[in-house]
């Protein structure tokens, strides 16, 4: 039986590394549902998740379903794992908030699976005093974090802020699953 695992995808340039993040997840035999912000849609498209996992591509809460199915629930219920990659200060804020006002944020808070957050935003961003604190209450919490790792930023710098290797994302992914599986 194939884990699931839900592929959170938010606004960010580095979303372009979810493409290779999926890819790798459904070559390593992982069924991957990939789930948009519509903060993602603006840099890029459903269906190149779509060509990449062979699966439907969720980006509202609000589409009708083919099936009657509360999305985010259903969703939520299917993961093994949700992987955010890359995960903005914008996610990480609202789900330590407990804030579900999109497609992503209601599946993280519906779930009982263990969820990874990829880091990616600009440093100053990254070093912010409540994203920090955002990030130590999730991590508290039992959330994990890969990266983010020291490398060139949107903005022109470098700095701490970008997105973590693409194998190292993937490596914690097939880890904890492996973790869960043992305990199961």
């Amino acid at each position: 039986m194939k884990n699931n695992i839900v592929l959170g995808v938010t606004g960010s340039i580095a979303c372009y590394k979810a493409c290779e993040i999926a890819n790798l997840l459904a070559k390593s035999g992982f069924s991957v549902s990939v789930v948009m912000t519509k903060e993602a849609l603006e840099f890029i498209t459903p269906l190149t998740f779509r060509h990449i996992t062979k699966n439907p591509v969720i980006t509202d809460m609000f589409n009708t379903p083919d099936e009657f199915s509360p999305v985010h629930t259903s969703l939520a219920d299917r993961a093994d794992l949700i992987l955010i990659a890359p995960a903005t200060a914008n996610i990480i804020g609202k789900i330590a908030s407990g804030i579900c006002d999109d497609i992503l944020s209601a599946t993280v808070v519906s779930s009982e699976a263990p969820v990874i957050l990829a880091p990616a935003m600009n440093e100053k961003m990254y070093e912010n005093k409540i994203v920090q604190e955002n990030i130590k209450k999730l991590k508290s919490l039992g959330y994990k974090f890969v990266g983010p790792i020291k490398g060139a930023l949107a903005c022109g710098h470098t700095g701490i802020g970008h997105i973590a290797d693409t194998k190292d994302i993937v490596s914690e992914a097939k880890n904890i699953l492996s973790e869960k599986k043992k305990k199961a």
